[in-house]
Parts: structure tokens; sequence; C-alpha cells
């Protein structure tokens, strides 16, 4: 039986171990995820038989390892029935895992792609040149910012200066009042608090841009297995021309100047938010299909 727990900072390690070697591009695979979003999404981590299990409230993560993966699924069937669950329920599938769902057990899993929870992963070269006529709209922002704020810099997030994040998000919070009882916003807050608390022990990267001494926009990312980089968190002002546009292309740069192995920029999945889904849409991205596969207990 497997015997999940609430994952810590202390198994990071551990979790990496098994993450790093996965090359899977999908931002569930990576510890930073995992552990500051393990109480809005109920994640619990096991380890048995060789591989990584990953639970998700009712759902489950593909098992990730070396081994009989066969019996992992047997593994994962027998806690859903232990649970009392009607269903079998394996969510964030990449494309190749869904397909190996199937050839392990044809026609037993309702297999069907979830368009929500696509990743939006970027080559990171057309981040940080933003070349060609269809990224001309972004460089007319970027100008824009720089004419108004010509005093604006860059600066890399660190554990001394994190703090600031965490006051211009509450800013942020604080001027969309309408959302501040949003299960999602609250989750959000306490996530990027959790990372702030632990930004140093988890490798966190980030970037901020300041213009008259005020903090304008972060970004707050890792680096992923798949040659990716996942930016887990990125806020500015929606009122400032530029200042989403900037903090993109500014971090992009700060990616491959530490990481010059690193392919893309992993901007993570849209919500189903329409307004999100635009923003994501108009940087022209490759999408990272995910898919969520059923099977009946009955």
């Amino acid at each position: 039986m497997l015997s999940f727990k609430r994952p810590t900072i202390d198994d990071k390690t551990l979790i990496d171990s098994y993450l790093n070697r996965s090359a899977l591009r999908i931002c569930e695979y990576n510890f930073t995820n995992i552990f500051i979003w393990c109480d809005r999404y109920e994640q619990r981590f096991a380890e048995a038989g060789g591989f990584l299990f990953i639970r998700l409230g009712s759902g489950y993560l593909f098992p990730v390892g070396e081994g009989d993966l066969k019996n992992a699924f047997v593994e994962i069937e027998n806690d859903a029935r232990a649970a009392g669950g009607a269903e079998l329920r394996l969510v964030c599938l990449s494309k190749a895992q869904a397909e190996e769902t199937e050839r392990l057990f044809p026609g037993r899993f309702a297999i069907e792609p979830v368009r929500d929870s696509f990743d939006y992963l970027y080559p990171i070269g057309d981040l940080c040149e933003l070349s060609g006529k269809k990224y001309q709209q972004k460089r007319n922002h970027i100008h824009r910012f720089e004419e108004n704020n010509p005093d604006w810099r860059a600066e890399p997030v660190t554990p001394e200066n994190v703090a600031l994040c965490l006051e211009m998000a509450e800013d942020w919070y604080a001027g969309h009042e309408e959302q501040g009882e949003d299960e999602n916003v609250v989750a959000e807050r306490a996530a990027l608090a959790l990372a702030a608390a632990n930004y140093a022990a988890m490798g966190l990267e980030g970037l901020l841009i300041r213009a008259e001494g005020r903090v304008l926009a972060f970004a707050i990312g890792c680096l992923s297995a798949g040659g990716c980089f996942d930016v887990v968190f990125e806020k500015a002002y929606g009122e400032i021309q530029g200042a989403f546009a900037i903090i993109n292309r500014e971090f992009a740069n700060l990616i491959r100047e530490r990481h010059p192995e690193v392919l893309f920029v992993n901007r993570e999945d849209d919500m189903g938010l329409e307004g999100l889904r635009k923003a994501k849409e108009s940087y022209h991205p490759i999408f990272e299909e995910k898919y969520m596969a059923t099977l009946s207990l009955q």
C-alpha cells in the first residue's frame, strides 16, 4: 500500500532525483509546484518500487521512475479503491504518457485532452529577441515603457530583496479587491509567501523591474526538466503600458545568460481564463498538451 505524505522542503533532493531524469516539460513535474501548491491542490507524494507517485486530491500524476510500470498502476488503482473513489483519474498526462497508458491498458481508460491545462512553451530566443513582424506590438509596448520610465532598471531577485516582490504583490491585490476572496488568489498569495520564505533552499530565480525606486513588475521561476525554465509567478501593473512585456523579455534574457542549456520557457497554463489565454497566445506559444485518463472502479 502506498504511503503518501505532504511534501516539505527537506524532500526536494529526493523528489528532484526522480523528476530531473524524466525530461518532462509539464509544469506539474517540478518540486517547486509540488511544494508551494501542496495545500491548494492537496498534493502528496509516495515512493515505492522505483517510482515516485504524486497524488493531487483524488487524481494522480503518471508515475515517474524505473521498474514495473504496470505494477505502479496497480498501486495507484489500489490507493484509489482504498479511498472509496468511483474512478481512478490520471491527470496532467503528456501526450506520450496518454499513449503509454492506452498501450498498457488498451480500451480500459477514457482519455481526453484538457485544453485549460495545456502549458504554454516558448523558444527562449523568441522571448529574448522579440524579432520579426509578429512581435512588433510587444516591441512597441516596451519602447513606450522605456520612454515613460527613463530610469527603469532590472534587478535579480535574491533572498535579501524577495520581500519587495511580496510588497508589490500585496499592493496589486489591494488594487483588485474584487478578487480578494477568490480561492485562486488566496492560494496564490499563500504560495508566493511560501516560495519567498524558502527562496534559496528551493533554488528559485527571479527578476524585478524598478522605476523611481518602485517595483513595477517581477517574475520568479525555476529550472525544470526537458530543457525548460518554468515561470511560476509573474506580476506587473496592467495599467503601466509595457510592464508585462518588459519583465517577460528581461527575465528571458537573464535565464539565457545564466542557463545557456535552456531551450524553452514554460509559462504554465491559462486555467481557462479568457484574458490570460489571450495574453499568453499573443507570444505565439508551442503547446505542451495535457490529458486526463479515467478508469471506472465499479
